[in-house]
This record gives C-alpha cells, sequence and structure tokens, in this order.
C-alpha cells in the first residue's frame, strides 16, 4: 500500500499561504514578554552620583536637576544608606570645596568634603561601593580641568600630578576605586603609578574613557559649581563627531591599566558604548548626564512623556547597547521600579 501524498492543492483554500512565525505572539502578555526579554537591568549596574560639601545638615536643591542635591557629610549618609537599601551599584562622589583657587589645591585636602565623605560612608557601611572623582574642575577657580598655562591654556603633563596627589588622597581615605574624568592624555597610566607606589595596587581605576565635550552637562555644572571661567573645555574633551577617535581613546586607557572603560555622556552616543564593548570586552560604565536626566525630568513635569516609562527605557537602551554599569541620577528610582514589577 502506497503512502498517501498531499499538495497544497489538498489543503485548506489559503492555508498554505498563512505564516506560520508570527512575533506578536510573545508578545500578548507581560508574562510571555518577560520571559524573552533580552536586555535585563538589576539595581547592582545602577551607580548613583553624589555632590557633597562640607557643612552640617545642608540639603540644598538643585534647581535644573529635580531630586538631586547638595549634601553635607551627615546627610549623604543618609543617601548611602538608601544606596544600601536599594542594593544599587555603589556610589559617585564629587565635592564642592570651601576654597578654590588656580591649581585646586583642595582636590588633595585630607579634610575635604570628599575625603571626609569617603570615610564616614566606609565606616558606616564598609560593603557599599564608593567611587571618587578625580578632576580638578570643582576644585579652580577658573572652572578648568587643570592648571593654566601663562595662554590660558590646560597644562596637560603639569595636571598629571595634581590629579594623582588627588587619587590619593581619596584611597588613603577609603575608596574603593577612582574614576578621572578630566581627559587629560596618560593620566591613567600616572594614576597607576601613583597608587602603585603607594602600596595600592589593588584599587581599581574606572576611566572616563570617551568623554566628549557635549552640550548635556549644563545642568552638572550647577550642581558641582564648575562652570568654566572663560572659554570651553573642547580642546581636552572630545569632539562629538568623532567615533574612531574614541576608540583610540579607549585603547590607550587599557594599554595604560585602565580596569573600567566609561563613555560620557550615554544616550547620544550608544553607538560608541556599543563599539567599545564590541572591540574591548572590558567592564564597561555608561554616564547617563545631568542633561539626559533633566530633560526627561522636564518633559514628564509638564506632561508631555510617562517620566517612569521614559527613564526606563533610556536606561534599558544604555545596557542593551553594552554598558555593564550605568551611572545615572535615576538610581534610586529605576531600582524602586524594577522591585515593583
Amino acid at each position: 500500500m502506497s503512502e498517501p501524498s498531499f499538495s497544497a492543492d489538498d489543503l485548506p483554500f489559503g492555508l498554505e499561504r498563512r505564516p506560520a512565525v508570527r512575533l506578536r505572539r510573545l508578545r500578548r502578555t507581560e508574562a510571555l514578554r518577560r520571559a524573552v526579554r533580552e536586555t535585563r537591568l538589576h539595581p547592582a549596574q545602577f551607580i548613583w552620583p553624589l555632590f557633597v560639601r562640607s557643612g552640617q545638615g545642608l540639603r540644598t536643591p538643585i534647581g535644573s536637576m529635580p531630586g538631586v542635591y547638595q549634601t553635607s557629610v551627615d546627610e549623604l549618609l543618609k543617601d548611602a544608606q538608601r544606596a544600601v537599601d536599594a542594593e544599587i551599584g555603589g556610589i559617585l562622589l564629587f565635592g564642592i570645596p570651601d576654597h578654590k583657587d588656580s591649581v585646586g589645591s583642595s582636590a588633595w585636602d585630607p579634610h575635604g568634603p570628599v575625603a571626609e565623605a569617603v570615610r564616614a560612608v566606609k565606616q558606616a557601611f564598609p560593603s557599599l561601593l564608593v567611587i571618587t572623582d578625580v578632576c580638578m574642575c570643582e576644585y579652580t577657580d577658573h572652572g578648568h580641568c587643570g592648571v593654566l598655562t601663562s595662554e590660558g591654556d590646560v597644562d596637560n603633563d603639569a595636571t598629571l600630578e595634581l590629579l594623582a596627589r588627588e587619587a590619593l588622597a581619596h584611597v588613603e581615605a577609603g575608596a574603593d576605586m577612582v574614576a578621572p574624568s578630566d581627559m587629560m592624555d596618560h593620566r591613567i597610566a600616572r594614576l597607576r603609578d601613583e597608587l602603585d607606589d603607594a602600596g595600592y595596587s589593588h584599587i581599581p581605576i574606572m576611566s572616563y574613557a570617551a568623554k566628549y565635550a557635549s552640550a548635556f552637562y549644563g545642568p552638572f555644572r550647577e550642581a558641582a559649581e564648575s562652570t568654566p571661567a572663560f572659554g570651553d573645555r573642547r580642546s581636552y574633551q572630545m569632539d562629538p563627531a568623532n567615533a574612531r577617535e574614541a576608540l583610540r581613546e579607549v585603547q590607550l586607557d587599557v594599554t595604560e591599566g585602565a580596569d573600567i572603560l566609561m563613555v560620557k555622556p550615554a544616550g547620544a552616543y550608544l553607538d560608541i558604548i556599543a563599539a567599545v564593548k564590541r572591540d574591548t570586552g572590558l567592564p564597561l560604565a555608561a554616564y547617563q548626564v545631568s542633561g539626559e536626566y533633566s530633560m526627561i525630568k522636564a518633559a514628564a513635569e509638564r506632561g508631555w512623556i510617562d517620566g517612569d516609562r521614559a527613564m526606563m527605557e533610556s536606561l534599558v537602551a544604555i545596557a542593551r547597547a553594552g554598558a555593564d554599569l550605568i551611572i545615572t541620577y535615576f538610581a534610586l528610582d529605576a531600582a524602586a521600579a524594577l522591585r515593583a514589577r
């Protein structure tokens, strides 16, 4: 007995043209969407930037950044408790000094706001990851990221020595990691030598490897009181038009010993994040900067967008591009949103 044979002519009308694949099947319910989700966020990915200054009981709101404050160390400890409770990855500290001068000498003051904050946080919450920003712009009276020449240019090599002193002061106070954001050439090698020679070869460096001269930094300059007194930072931060140059910057920092790389800003540079991750495979951070945060906040306040959805969508995009860590002012809000899901 022969096997029955079938052809398309034997099928009901139209069945042969019915698509076997329907991608919407796996989008139908939240449970299905969650089951096949390709990019997943976790609070441990988030690093929360905080601004600290001397004093007591200070919690000064930043007008252009709703929900962000300059705090004294005692108030910052309350934020550190919130970070621990939210189980986020850590905090990144920026200091606002009482005194500014041409060389930013308060940057390496062992009793300056960052050093005092590091000691207090590590004593109260020893398991919380504490990272410090290493740069001169908050500490110089001219607002640039290093010492100036007589012509008013930032002196790259002279600045390296100041950055090394600042990084060492932070580590001696107990910082778990330092993050140089100045964009001076060869600062990773100089910081690595300084820390190694002082017995801190175990301390990692997170490099602002590809930091662009971006328009999205405006609100931060209010928060950190770091607006340049003249000119801008385009002679040392990167041109937004350049991608290949970013990979050169990254490779230089890898060669010099950076442990974690960073792209800043994040949202307008997703292609750079993806390229850096693809080319290096190293741990990669991306900084969702003040302007990105403030734009979402402002649009949400006006009812133009769903702020919570925009927050999470922007963070997913950064992670999808390849970032392992996301430095974001949304850290606590995003962690709460993930817990609520």
